[in-house]
């Protein structure tokens, strides 16, 4: 499982002219799960997306969590991220896992999300073609993944 987080002053998703999630100041995580991947990866994820110290304290420094910072979270289901363009130019997508799999890893994802925040989260819409508008604050890009 891989959670690609950016540090974003806003954040929108919307499917076709629908709105289906939007935050202010926080993180906009993009969640692409692996053939390999499992419900008990899940915690371990969403405990270090919350408490990553990326936002700034009173010095400037990044030294404060979502969490500390009060920020709100997005996340977007994205396959993508497991594409692999190490032949030719077409990536292949054969180490992401199909939606009968990464559906609900990705819905669970995001509840344990809310239940470590303790308030509801952003979402995307699983499958669907997605418009995201950002603005990435720093800018500030994070990577973090976990395999079984």
């Amino acid at each position: 499982m891989i959670a690609l987080i950016q540090r974003v002053k806003r954040a929108n998703v919307t499917v076709g002219d629908r709105l289906t999630g939007s935050i202010e100041e926080g993180l906009l995580i993009f969640l692409g799960v692996h053939t390999t991947d499992s419900a008990e990866l899940i915690p371990w994820v969403a405990r270090k997306c919350v408490n990553l110290r990326v936002f700034p304290d009173e010095d400037g420094k990044m030294n404060r969590s979502l969490l500390d910072h009060q920020g709100e979270i997005l996340v977007v289901s994205q396959f993508t991220l497991y594409g692999n363009a190490e032949k030719g130019n077409r990536p292949s997508f054969i180490e992401s896992a199909g939606a009968a799999v990464a559906e609900p890893l990705y819905e669970s994802f995001c509840e344990e999300l809310e239940t470590q925040m303790e308030r509801p989260i952003q979402r995307g819409e699983f499958g669907a073609m997605m418009d995201v508008d950002l603005v990435n604050w720093g800018p500030v890009t994070i990577s973090i993944e976990k395999r079984n």
